[in-house]
Formats: C-alpha cells, sequence, structure tokens
C-alpha cells in the first residue's frame, strides 16, 4: 500500500490530482500510518457519502486513546459524529434553532463587522495582511456573537479552536489542555443562558424542544464545541482562497467588477476551485459496497478528498480553471448526504458579504507578493493560506 505523504502549496492540487488519475478509488497510507480509502471522483464521493453503509464512529475522534470517558462525552456527542436514527434527532433539534431566518437577519451586523475591519486594513496600508485584519476576525466575530461568547473571552477561543481543529498536528495534551478550556467555557455560558436567555444561538439551543425532546446538556455543549471550533475556520479559507482566486486571475475580477451580480456564482466557483477543505473527517464501512470496480469491505476507513473531486475531469469541463461564468459550478466543498454542513448557507453569506465590500472598498487591490506563492498551513483537513498581504493604493 503506498505511504501518502502531505503535499504543500499548489503540490496540494497536484497530489491530488496524480492520485486521482490512478483511478477515483485509491488504497494508502496516510502519513499518520493509518491505511485509508482515499476516494477522489466526484460521482463515487456524492454516492458515498449518501450510501446506508457508510457511517461515522464516535470511537474515531482526536487522540482518542489518551481521553477518558467523560472529556470524549463533552466534546464528541454531536451529529457530525452519529448516525441516523441519533443523527436525525439531533440535526432536527439544532435546525429547529439554527433557522435560515436567523441567519439571514445577520447580514446587516456581518456588514458592520466588515466595514469596521477593512477600515483597519486601509490604516495599515500597503503591505496589509488579509487573514490576520479579515479573513480571520470576520467569521471568529460573526460565529462568537452568534453564539453569546463575551468579547474578553474572544482570543482565547482562537488559539484554543485553532489547536481543536488541527488536533492531529498537535500533541495529546495540547490538544486536552484547548479543547477542556472550550468546553469549560461553553459550559459556564450555557448556565448564564440558563437564567438568562438572550437573542442568540446558543439561548435557542438551550430552549429548543421537538415533540417533548430536548438536546442534552452533553449534546448541547458538543455541539456548541463543534459550531464553534469548525464554524468559522472553513470561512477564513473561504474568503481569502476566493480574494486570492480572482486577484490571480484579473479577468474574472474584471468581469465580477462589471456585473456584481455575478459574486453568488463567484463564491461558487472558489468553493470548487479551491475549498476550504482538503478532506472530510474518516468514515467507515459497516458492509461490501462496490463502486467503480472496487470492492470495499467492513473496517475499511474511508477519506473522501474533495479537492480533487471538485476538479474531476469527468464531472467538469476545464476543471483546474478558474471561471466564474460557469453555467454548473456544483461541488461538494460542503459534503453530501446527511452530514451536509449546516452551516453553508452561513458561509456563503460570509463569504459573499466579505469579497463584495473588500473589492468594493479597494478598488486598485493586488497582491503585494505576486511572484511568490503564499504559503498553505500544515494538516490534512484544511485548505486555506497563512498570509496573503495586499496592496491597496
Amino acid at each position: 500500500m503506498q505511504p501518502f505523504l502531505l503535499p504543500k502549496g499548489t503540490a496540494r492540487q497536484q497530489g491530488f490530482a496524480e492520485l486521482a488519475a490512478q483511478g477515483p478509488i485509491t488504497r494508502l497510507t496516510l502519513f499518520t500510518g493509518v491505511p485509508v480509502v482515499l476516494v477522489t471522483g466526484y460521482a463515487e464521493v456524492r454516492a458515498l457519502l449518501a450510501h446506508p453503509e457508510v457511517v461515522r464512529s464516535m470511537m474515531e475522534g482526536p487522540h482518542r486513546d489518551f481521553l477518558t470517558e467523560e472529556q470524549v462525552r463533552w466534546t464528541d456527542r454531536h451529529m457530525l459524529l452519529m448516525n441516523p436514527p441519533d443523527h436525525t434527532r439531533l440535526r432536527k433539534l439544532v435546525t429547529a434553532a439554527f433557522t435560515r431566518r436567523r441567519i439571514d437577519e445577520l447580514e446587516p451586523r456581518i456588514r458592520e463587522i466588515a466595514a469596521e475591519l477593512l477600515d483597519k486594513i486601509e490604516a495599515a496600508g500597503d503591505g496589509a495582511d488579509l487573514v490576520q485584519l479579515f479573513s480571520y476576525p470576520l467569521p471568529i466575530t460573526v460565529i462568537c456573537e452568534l453564539v453569546g461568547v463575551p468579547v474578553e473571552h474572544r482570543e482565547s477561543f482562537r488559539q484554543w479552536s485553532s489547536v481543536a481543529v488541527n488536533a492531529p498536528m498537535h500533541t495529546p495534551d495540547e490538544y486536552i489542555e484547548a479543547s477542556g478550556q472550550i468546553v469549560a467555557m461553553i459550559q459556564e455560558l450555557i448556565a448564564v443562558k440558563s437564567k438568562e436567555p438572550a437573542d442568540d444561538l446558543l439561548s435557542a439551543l438551550v430552549a429548543v424542544r421537538e415533540g417533548g425532546d430536548r438536546l442534552s446538556a452533553e449534546e448541547l455543549t458538543s455541539m456548541i464545541f463543534l459550531l464553534m471550533s469548525a464554524g468559522h475556520e472553513t470561512t477564513v479559507n473561504l474568503i481569502t482562497n476566493g480574494t486570492y482566486a480572482l486577484l490571480e486571475h484579473p479577468e474574472q475580477l474584471a468581469l465580477l467588477r462589471a456585473e456584481p451580480d455575478r459574486l453568488p456564482a463567484a463564491v461558487e466557483e472558489t468553493l470548487r476551485y479551491d475549498g476550504p477543505l482538503q478532506v472530510t473527517v474518516p468514515y467507515f464501512v459497516q458492509a461490501p459496497i462496490d463502486i467503480a470496480g472496487e470492492r470495499l469491505e467492513p473496517g475499511e476507513v474511508l477519506v473522501f478528498a474533495l479537492l480533487p473531486a471538485n476538479r474531476d475531469d469527468r464531472k467538469v469541463d476545464r476543471p483546474d480553471e478558474f471561471d466564474i461564468t460557469r453555467p454548473d459550478s456544483a461541488h461538494l466543498a460542503f459534503g453530501h448526504g446527511i452530514h451536509h454542513c449546516l452551516g453553508a448557507p452561513l458561509a456563503r453569506l460570509e463569504g459573499r458579504v466579505a469579497l463584495e465590500m473588500l473589492f468594493d472598498r479597494f478598488p486598485n487591490l493586488r497582491l503585494a507578493e505576486p511572484d511568490g506563492e503564499p504559503d498553505r498551513p500544515p494538516g490534512f483537513l484544511l485548505n486555506g493560506i497563512q498570509t496573503l498581504p495586499l496592496n491597496i493604493t
């Protein structure tokens, strides 16, 4: 079984492309030493994510061998690690609180936050780092306000969540410390919201009931842990990757400036061309499955490679071109099936507002280092850019 080392930068896309060229399904060993079935084909990813014999497991969280049962209960009782019927029940409860109306009502506040951050970019002048000054603080402020995290806790949360999301890149002790701090903060917030509910998502989740059912303390804590840890990192990448793609393709940016109604399409093309995730979290085969000439056996670990799936030339014409005029920019950046990302509407809203306001505010925006390639952060899950210096004058 061939070893798979983590590619970096443009080599990341190239590495996945070389694997995809061997076929839509490849058996290999990850850099962590775990043997997996890597699925790179669009049709195969979509089919398997919706397959009833492809499931998640609560026993495969980060650093599981080092965690106590109690630590696991407070972080992993959420729907991303659940299968039906537990997943169905949890998603129904969370959806009742995390409504489309609640998301749409956030747009004026997202615009206010974005405007304040763009002021800071203008004050910083040429060479300002988009990630530090805009892409990161925008979604983390939104998710913290949505949940109700006090301002004084947000910088600490930012540091802890970075460790939690990139757990395999950190030691067990670092993960245990960070996740424990997040859980303690969430539990403190739940206690406050239970006594003094406010107009925020956490208060709504505390109160939500469906047919007499409600989230348990462990489920509520785990769900907020998931939303807060994973609910902003991907949007950071969407904003940064979208900005980079448009600046790297000036003809597309000129078209977008001339026809701003294409902005939603630009967001979707960013999600397809350079999405915020490299792969999904692991899934497991629980019964034999025949697909693409392969037999998947019970117990095998499945990892769905979203980057190559979204550039599958069997699905997309000119897959390696960034083109906001595509009539069909179908992608799997938010997954598929029962685990399709619940926060996708919020991510799309933040991405649309961020790109619109950024390019409107700075008509001369360009890369400060046009001849270099930005650094991609280490890790096997997220696909982002660590820093993106921009010139605004």
